[in-house]
């Protein structure tokens, strides 16, 4: 062998042939082509080196990936032509194969252009002329000239384009074409466009040339048939002989047709090779059995290996290698028809189905969180589990959180039943919790008043959390621990994310029929949940709202005592919290709106019970009652009340005040109506504890001092350390405190019941000013009929004492002693009055004043006749009272006098008068010290 030559052998055939195969050629290199761009179509010529020896030695030519060799025409071993096709490379190499030279390479490459739509009559930088017409409608190439099919004028007469715009046209003949090898040709839009100018008599021209033209063509195939007429001929003869030479073979013959003999040969030869190379062959084809086998398992062990490998995987949570190999045997092997790759295919099948029933488990145990929930929904999607995984376990993890929710209620019950648990921890509520409002008032006023006081540990203010209070606390922390997750579940359930990161998943369409059919669903099940928050925190802070129905299900708390205002208020805190939690995952308020009930009705709840709180500690102010009296006239008790009610007003700021969403605690009538009676209640209440200390026995009174105005002389020297109150004293003391009461702290509660919002403050007003009044009122007719009584029933047996007689008397020396005894009476009542309270000395002398002048004048009426000396001294008596306690005259007391000075006869010389301005100015001035009082008091009326 030389050169390029080799020896092929070919083994399994009878005998060995070998073939020399020859490669005398270097392969084919493109250094040019020109023009480099173009559209499909465009006529190109390529330049290079070794192209080919001829036309036959040209097996493939491809420009951009297209085979262009149907068009190819082969000038010589440096230079082809052809057309570029339509390729789907928009640049590319030329490549041209020959048998001589192989496959060859490119130096250069060709951009393949976007064709433009060009007609016929439209310049171009392409060789329009020279293209072979392309059938669209049938799509194949048909070799007739171009000019014959394509004339530059098939009218045959001047072209005049029009000025039209091309998208006018367009408009105008919407759907047709102006090119005449179109199937929508409109031959109104042709002429339009080139022959708008043009007579009438030059587009009867045309017709004619048309008619022409197409005579001609019938013509011309006509006569290229009995051109090669001779030529069909010819061909006929040769075929008629090859038959007749062939049926002459056949009948002369008997060893048969030639082709009969052939095959015979062949048949001898071919088993002549079979028994000579029997056993050879039977070892190959047995070698071959066994190289297919090993290349049949080797080429598929990927199959043979998959069920070992997917249970290793699912044994190692490998869950998404497993989910790729499925897919990667599902896409080869799915459709098989070998019965050994259906064989494999099937166990595979079943282990992916225990994959799935174990993923499905995995789903839907409780507890677990949300990411865990999303990756096995993904995987069993990937695995294309029959039903819907995503809801079912929706459903799970709804179901789950009711138990949750039932169970913590009865971990709770059987905790309260059974004794102390770990659901009561002790903690310390700082401000939350109060031993008493009531100490810290008294600490106000020991403070207010001066006195020491020191505050030490008391281990009362730790409380343990009722277990009401401590159970709604947990059952929302839970409901807010699991909730979320829940609902963010279902949002990526509904925006298709638990499915695939990239939404390209199959089934998206009926995913989302689902989604649409099971949101009436979800939302049952969100209220369900909601529903069942509402009613076990009612069961257990507001059971009376529970229907009977439900008082099983979510209450047994029974047998405990009421909450307090301010576990109730804490309780508002805690449900208020989980609200806002819920509304900041974006749940609809709709389905919120049971919660917001709930908080609404708690409130109205804290009030009440607040306030009746208020109401029992208001009973007790009277045991708190000191019996101090400031410089004013007061006791620490109009104090406390009022700090009272403003700590009870402050610890329910925060439930009155409205967060967002929320309603107004006195937007229903009823509730106004219930406030405003508790409210009353309130200040009837403290009214009666008036009334109480007023009318507590001596024996009660547990203070032994009694502090008095610093700037006020102490009259009488008798009130020391160890002075018991009277019951007189503390009639003043209570009217002091009611005046108080009426002026400043009735007035002061009024404005914060405003602040805090409540309704009907002019009712409370009216209500409560009418009952103080009322109190006021008697406790003064009390005061003045212990007080002036005795005065007064002193006046008559005083006047007629030693048997005296109007009307025999002896000329009178001065005031006598009943008259001083009852001024010095009325002076010890305004020392009482004034030791207590100033500002009611007016209002108690002023009665007292009436009620002696009352009688005095009721006296002197019953006197039939007065001697001349007996009214003499009448008048003097009656002067001398009037002038000492002038500064406390009334009209009615006014009057009296001046009825009892009406009765007595008028004098009649200036010597009785004279007289009497002497013994009254004597009285005065023995009186002095006595009367210094009611000029005291004067000054400062007048002062005031």
């Amino acid at each position: 062998m030389t050169g390029n030559q080799k020896i092929a052998y070919i083994p399994g055939s009878p005998f060995y042939s070998k073939i020399i195969m020859s490669r005398s050629r270097q392969p084919p290199l493109v250094t040019g082509i020109s023009p480099n761009e173009g559209i499909p179509w465009t006529k190109v010529t390529i330049r290079g080196e070794n192209l080919g020896t001829g036309p036959p030695d040209l097996i493939g030519l491809t420009i951009c990936g297209h085979n262009c060799l149907l068009t190819a025409e082969w000038m010589s071993a440096s230079k082809i032509v052809c057309r570029v096709g339509q390729a789907k490379n928009d640049k590319g190499d030329i490549i041209v194969t020959t048998k001589s030279g192989g496959r060859g390479t490119s130096t250069v490459s060709f951009k393949l252009l976007k064709p433009e739509k060009i007609g016929i009559l439209d310049q171009s930088a392409v060789w329009v002329d020279e293209m072979s017409y392309y059938d669209m409608r049938k799509d194949r190439n048909k070799g007739i000239p171009p000019l014959s099919l394509r004339p530059t004028n098939p009218l045959g007469v001047e072209i005049e384009k029009s000025k039209l715009p091309q998208k006018d046209l367009e408009m105008l003949f919407h759907g047709m074409s102006a090119d005449f090898t179109s199937e929508n040709f409109s031959a109104a839009w042709y002429l339009i466009e080139n022959h708008s100018t043009t007579s009438f008599e030059q587009l009867k021209m045309a017709v004619n040339n048309l008619k022409k033209q197409a005579n001609k063509k019938n013509e011309g195939s006509l006569a290229y048939v009995k051109g090669g007429l001779s030529t069909f001929f010819e061909a006929q003869d040769a075929l008629s002989a090859i038959h007749q030479k062939l049926e002459a073979d056949g009948t002369e013959k008997v060893e048969g047709s030639m082709t009969q003999k052939l095959e015979n040969v062949l048949n001898r030869a071919s088993n002549t090779a079979d028994t000579l190379f029997q056993e050879v062959l039977g070892r190959k084809d047995k070698a071959d059995s066994t190289r297919n086998a090993l290349n049949v398992l080797q080429r598929f062990k990927f199959l043979f290996n998959l069920p070992l490998n997917i249970e290793r995987n699912i044994q190692k949570g490998d869950y998404d290698v497993v989910i790729n190999d499925y897919e990667k045997a599902k896409s080869l092997f799915g459709k098989t028809e070998v019965q050994v790759f259906k064989k494999y295919y099937a166990e595979v099948e079943t282990r992916i189905e225990a994959l799935r029933e174990l993923l499905l488990e995995k789903l839907l145990e409780t507890p677990s969180t949300l990411h865990d929930q999303k990756r096995y929904i993904r995987y069993l999607s990937d695995l294309h589990a029959p039903g819907d995984p995503a809801w079912q376990c929706i459903g799970a993890q709804h179901k789950w959180i009711l138990q949750l929710m039932h169970r913590c209620k009865e971990g709770h019950v059987k905790d309260l039943k059974g004794g102390p648990g770990l659901h009561s921890p002790m903690l310390d509520l700082d401000n939350d919790v109060r031993s008493s409002v009531l100490g810290h008032l008294s600490h106000t006023a020991s403070l207010k008043r001066g006195s020491s006081f020191q505050p030490g540990r008391d281990d009362s203010w730790r409380y343990k959390t009722p277990h009401r209070v401590a159970f709604v606390e947990k059952l929302t922390k839970l409901v807010l621990s699991q909730l979320p997750n829940f609902w963010k579940l279902w949002i990526s359930y509904v925006n298709g994310s638990l499915f695939s990161e990239t939404a390209e998943k199959s089934g998206q369409m009926e995913r989302s029929k689902n989604v649409r059919q099971r949101q009436n669903d979800f939302k049952k099940m969100v209220q369900e949940l909601m529903q069942s928050l509402v009613k076990l925190t009612r069961g257990a802070l507001l059971p009376f709202t529970i229907r009977d129905g439900d008082v099983r299900q979510y209450g047994g708390w029974e047998g405990t005592s009421g909450l307090s205002g301010q576990w109730l208020s804490r309780a508002i805190q805690t449900v208020r919290l989980t609200y806002e939690s819920l509304t900041a995952l974006e749940i609809p308020n709709d389905m919120l709106q049971t919660i917001q009930d709930l908080i609404l009705d708690l409130r109205v709840r804290c009030v009440m019970v607040t306030l009746q709180h208020t109401a029992e500690e208001i009973k007790r102010l009277a045991e708190k009652e000191d019996w101090i009296v400031d410089n004013e006239g007061l006791t620490s008790l109009p104090c406390q009340f009022e700090q009272c009610i403003v700590c009870s007003l402050q610890a329910l700021k925060g439930v009155l005040e409205c967060k967002p969403g929320e309603a107004s605690v006195f937007q229903q009538p009823k509730t106004q109506e219930e406030v405003c009676q508790l409210s009353v209640n309130i200040m009837q209440i403290f009214v009666h504890c008036l009334e109480q200390l007023s009318t507590k026995p001596d024996a009660d009174i547990d203070t032994t001092h009694l502090s008095v105005d610093v700037s006020s002389p102490d009259l009488f020297g008798s009130i020391h350390e160890d002075f018991s109150l009277t019951s007189e004293q503390r009639l003043l003391i209570v009217l002091s405190n009611c005046c108080y009461l009426e002026r400043h702290t009735f007035l002061n509660i009024a404005e914060h019941f405003e602040k805090h919002s409540f309704q009907g403050i002019e009712k409370i007003t009216q209500v409560s000013m009418a009952s103080l009044k009322e109190l006021d009122q008697r406790l003064f007719e009390n005061y003045i009929e212990l007080k002036a009584d005795p005065i007064v029933g002193s006046l008559e047996p005083g006047i007629y004492a030693g048997c005296f007689d109007w009307k025999d008397c002896l000329p009178p020396t001065g005031v006598r002693n009943y008259l001083k005894e009852a001024l010095v009476n009325i002076i010890a009542v305004h020392a009482e009055v004034f030791t207590i309270s100033k500002e009611l000395v007016p209002r108690v002398l002023t009665k007292v004043v009436e009620a002696v002048s009352e009688e005095l004048s009721r006296l002197m009426q019953c006197v039939s006749s007065f001697s001349k000396n007996g009214a003499l001294q009448a008048r003097l008596e009656i002067y001398a009272l009037r002038d000492a306690v002038v500064i406390y005259l009334t009209p009615e007391s006014k009057s009296s006098f001046k009825q009892a000075l009406e009765v007595l006869p008028q004098l009649s010389s200036g010597a009785d008068k004279k007289l009497l301005e002497e013994l009254l100015n004597k009285f005065k001035s023995n009186m002095h010290l006595q009367l210094t009082c009611f000029q005291a008091a004067s000054s400062a009326m007048m002062k005031t």
